[in-house]
């Protein structure tokens, strides 16, 4: 069973109506779509897309290390912020991502996690690489191990190799009291032109991100911050901050039209709580384990108490799943789980993926014109599932 969906008969996605791409590892003599983030650096950089899965990120079977998000930076301040103070304080943490393999060069961003030299960015910056090298604001140049990726959630963790002593982590914050109109700025390398920075606002949240780089079978889900910052091929990977310097999301992907390859004032970055979350488990076992639901579903529409809502319309329920062992049904349309609301297929791929294995959520769903809440307890998603 495949947790995804789309078919001929549901209804058309909006945001379909834009190109979102994103390259799945670099390629001899291309620029990678993705952030996009395809990008050069004299060379290359990257980008992203939108899709639909249901997987939850979980957290390992062991305690993972702690990703530290205490920072020591002013919290966000209403009001124009000092973005010339801002930006020399954290430039620093932002390093530019190079690497080369069989295909090709390519490159993107990251933003340093710790002392330890290991830094976050997108799976899609670092995928195929067989060498990974790592540059810091005042040029330095390291060489970087991959020591983890996701593509699931389009994450990644390099470490730098004999990483030097005077790093300076970035202050990760939090992505849950963001609001939308809230001014940010991003950080990054676009068309390789490191440590470019540019602001602007959060235009939404939650704004489900499908990407595949024309590959189904590898589509990534993301219920991302959506900003007006100018983001182009380099930034993927990058850091977006808040007015007190704190990394409240991971660059990722921008919508393009057929005209345009560049920023057209819609990015999207990764919340920084599903980054630490994911970067946790990379750095203690290399890997992600992934939670499902167990439904297969498509864009849909029900009527309840006489309104008529989006929501995410379950064609198929795989027996011996959390959705089977709820009562979930096919015909079935999600509209919420816990108190977030469900829209589309895609919206609810992205918030399962917020969870972790053995979390219990509550399912909103209509039924017969009749509003329904089921408990249901996400479980490891098994190897054989898609």
């Amino acid at each position: 069973m495949s947790d995804q969906s789309m078919t001929p008969n549901a209804p058309q996605n909006p945001y379909q109506a834009w190109q979102v791409d994103q390259p799945s590892r670099p390629r001899k003599q291309r620029i990678w779509p993705a952030v996009l983030a395809a990008g050069l650096f004299g060379a290359l950089v990257a980008s992203l897309g939108t899709a639909m899965l249901v997987g939850a990120d979980i957290s390992p079977p062991t305690p993972a290390p702690t990703i530290d998000s205490t920072s020591s930076a002013a919290p966000a301040v209403a009001g124009t912020p000092d973005w010339a103070e801002i930006a020399n304080e954290v430039r620093p943490s932002v390093v530019a991502i190079h690497v080369s393999g069989s295909e090709g060069g390519g490159a993107g961003s990251g933003v340093v996690l710790d002392d330890d030299g290991r830094v976050l960015t997108n799976n899609h910056v670092i995928s195929g690489a067989e060498q990974v090298q790592i540059m810091l604001m005042d040029g330095r140049l390291f060489q970087a191990d991959v020591v983890g990726s996701d593509p699931t959630t389009d994450l990644a963790v390099v470490k730098i190799s004999d990483a030097p002593d005077d790093l300076v982590p970035g202050e990760l914050g939090t992505s849950q009291e963001l609001s939308v109109g809230q001014p940010v700025m991003a950080v990054g390398s676009p068309l390789g032109l490191d440590s470019t920075v540019t602001t602007g606002i959060i235009s939404a949240l939650e704004r489900p991100v499908v990407a595949s780089d024309n590959d189904p079978s590898t589509a990534t889900v993301t219920n991302a911050i959506q900003v007006d910052a100018a983001i182009n091929p380099g930034n993927s990977g990058g850091p977006l901050f808040d007015s007190g310097g704190q990394v409240i999301g991971i660059n990722s992907s921008i919508a393009t039209t057929s005209r345009s390859a560049g920023s057209v004032g819609l990015g999207f970055a990764i919340p920084i709580d599903l980054g630490k979350t994911i970067a946790e488990q990379l750095i203690q076992d290399g890997s992600v384990e992934h939670a499902f639901l167990g439904v297969t579903m498509t864009d849909g529409a029900a009527r309840a108490d006489g309104v008529t809502r989006m929501g995410a319309k379950v064609e198929q329920v795989e027996s011996g799943t959390p959705a089977a062992h709820a009562g979930i049904q096919a015909e079935d349309v999600i509209v919420g789980i816990d108190d977030h609301v469900v829209s589309s297929a895609e919206s609810l791929t992205g918030f399962v993926r917020q969870y972790r294995s053995g979390d219990e959520v509550e399912i909103t769903l209509i039924r017969n014109e009749e509003e329904l809440s089921l408990s249901a307890t996400l479980t490891t998603r098994p190897d054989a599932v898609g």
